[in-house]
């Protein structure tokens, strides 16, 4: 996860940090490399159990957060990464996840196998990483790659403009866009 990620989700009324799936994943992964670690080194047995314990604590509950957030987060993310996932699936899978569920939303618009009916309503996503993989995605159809082109949130259209799916006058478009940009650049 990005550290401007953080920024981008606090709650307005009490500056609080929304605790998506991104970052719950993020803190377990960090505790697990943290208890591997300490299984390799030298210490007294007793501190070594306590140590152990409070991990092993710590990343359950973590289990269990991700759980709240999607029923079964573990094995709905097995099926994700698996290479033969069918765009069926991966379909369904986005229209039960809720919307904090950063981590898998995202790994679903990276997979090869999204179709381009997913990829549209991933476009509409608030989190930005998900809609920058859409509008880089080959499966991306010309309607999704048009919307984004419009996004005034972040410079998708940068990433439209590349995609080989997008209509050729809005390529055009925005790759005469780019050309102006980096003729008003200053030269150095």
């Amino acid at each position: 996860m990005r550290r401007s990620d953080l920024v981008q989700h606090k709650e307005k009324e009490n500056g609080r940090i929304d605790r998506t799936s991104q970052i719950v994943f993020g803190e377990r992964q960090h505790l697990l490399r943290v208890l591997d670690s300490l299984e390799g080194t030298q210490l007294p047995i007793a501190r070594m159990q306590q140590e152990r314990r409070s991990l092993e604590e710590l990343i359950h509950a973590r289990t269990r957060e991700l759980n709240q957030i999607n029923t079964a987060w573990d094995e709905k993310i097995g099926l994700v990464l698996s290479a033969e996932a069918k765009p069926e699936m991966l379909e369904k899978l986005v229209k039960q996840a809720p919307e904090e569920d950063y981590y898998m939303l995202r790994l679903i618009s990276e997979h090869p196998r999204t179709n381009a009916k997913t990829l549209g309503k991933l476009a509409k996503h608030p989190y930005g990483a998900i809609r920058e993989n859409v509008a880089r995605h080959p499966n991306a159809d010309a309607n999704t790659l048009t919307y984004l082109s419009k996004d005034k949130t972040q410079p998708l259209w940068y990433l439209v403009a590349f995609n080989p799916n997008t209509p050729n006058p809005l390529q055009r478009k925005l790759r005469d866009r780019l050309k102006k940009l980096g003729e008003a650049q200053p030269m150095r």
